[in-house]
């Protein structure tokens, strides 16, 4: 990479990685901590508050992408992140669990990753582009861990208003990420051709990753209505359950980093299956293990979670910017950021019915479902092709002559 891409790669993954921490670190604790509003009595409505930013995030996402093609990306985005501070804000001060709703509502309308992720291909090369965007989706991997360790501590000092104004400064803070580290945008060349939404819609490749990254985040979402409970359920007081986070989130990375050379070997196809293999095992194990929760099996089993989840964050990013026709990327980016949001929403909201409605059990069944219905889908796809350096089309121009 050059000092400039280096720059844009880093800048833009500090702004992933910050919100993505302010969302991710009401998680392992919500579902607990909502049971003290009045309201929060209710499965459904916890899941419903825990799930909505999710859907207000999946109505915007294009729109919002649409608007940093015509308005700058920088406005666009800085625009998103005062939105999405002010929806933390408002949850930091919510009396019950219906302003605790709004509030979460109102920060998924801060949908800027569709922006944050097209202006990362406006200041890459192609050659590099897959790195940037891996480093997003590991980014966005390495957050969602760090959440699963601090939260349960945070919590215990500053409840969960504390944890949604710690998100609302973070968003602050990407703001001057954006103002004073990110590189200005590019100036948009004119006689590029405009790809179309239907041509994304139609890429078959492209579409068994959307339903990836919709399943994936639902069944994520989906997990946290039920896991801090079971291990309450299981003897471990919940400002203890990072004794289990840790531990795994650790482990599992050492394993990620030994998988990236497979992949890299030509193995990448086996990885992305194995893992949806892998996730979808440890739902059919939760599922088990809800009928007499214990602590060391629920910790071996959040630690094979996170070995699967951690491999597909940082690898479906990548695969979307590298499969995406260069004409349609933002089209495509958008529609990927779009089902990844919705299936926030769905987790939350279709997890905390299930919860209420069928248990346990029953939630972890659907999510075990999921995980097959999209390993049956991804079963197909094939590592995409690396693309030329513009070295390489030289040398090739040269041999041909």
């Amino acid at each position: 990479m050059t000092p400039a891409e280096r720059r844009a790669s880093g800048s833009l993954a500090v702004i992933f990685a910050a919100r993505m921490l302010g969302l991710f670190l009401v998680l392992p604790v919500f579902a607990l901590e909502a049971r003290s509003y009045p309201g929060g009595d209710d499965p459904a409505l916890v899941g419903l508050a825990m799930g909505i930013y999710g859907l207000t995030q999946g109505f915007l996402q294009i729109p919002y992408g649409l608007a940093s093609d015509r308005f700058g990306r920088k406005r666009v985005i800085v625009l998103g992140l005062l939105v999405f501070a002010a929806g933390s804000f408002l949850a930091a001060a919510a009396p019950n669990l219906h302003w605790l709703l709004a509030g979460r509502a109102l920060q998924g309308a801060g949908a800027v990753s569709a922006a944050v992720t097209a202006l990362l291909a406006d200041q890459t090369r192609d050659v590099v582009r897959t790195k940037a965007m891996a480093l997003v989706g590991a980014s966005i991997g390495l957050m969602f861990a760090v959440s699963l360790v601090a939260a349960p501590v945070l919590a215990a000092h500053v409840g969960l208003g504390g944890l949604f104004a710690i998100t609302g400064v973070l968003a602050l803070t990407c703001i001057a990420v954006v103002a004073w580290w990110t590189p200005p945008a590019p100036a948009q060349m004119s006689n590029v051709p405009r790809g179309r939404l239907a041509d994304v819609l139609a890429h078959v490749p492209l579409l068994r990753l959307d339903v990836g990254v919709f399943v994936l985040h639902a069944v994520q979402l989906a997990m946290w209505v039920a896991v801090p409970a079971l291990l309450v359920d299981a003897g471990l007081a919940k400002d203890r359950h990072w004794l289990v986070y840790l531990p795994a989130v650790l482990a599992s990375f050492v394993i990620m980093g030994g998988l990236f050379p497979l992949e890299r070997r030509g193995y990448l196809r086996a990885v992305f299956l194995g893992a949806i293999g892998l996730v979808l095992l440890v739902q059919a194990g939760l599922w088990a293990a809800s009928l007499q929760p214990s602590v060391g099996v629920l910790s071996a089993l959040l630690f094979l979670f996170f070995c699967g989840f951690n491999v597909l964050e940082a690898t479906q990013p990548s695969l979307a910017s590298r499969l995406a026709p260069p004409q349609s990327r933002g089209a495509a980016l958008g529609v990927y950021n779009t089902l990844q949001s919705l299936g926030f929403f769905a987790g939350g909201a279709v997890g905390g019915w299930l919860a209420k409605n069928v248990g346990w059990g029953g939630l972890f069944g659907a999510c075990a479902v999921l995980m097959l219905a999209w390993l049956v889908v991804a079963w197909p796809m094939q590592a995409p092709r690396a693309r030329p350096t513009p070295e390489q089309v030289l040398a090739d121009e040269a041999e041909a002559t």
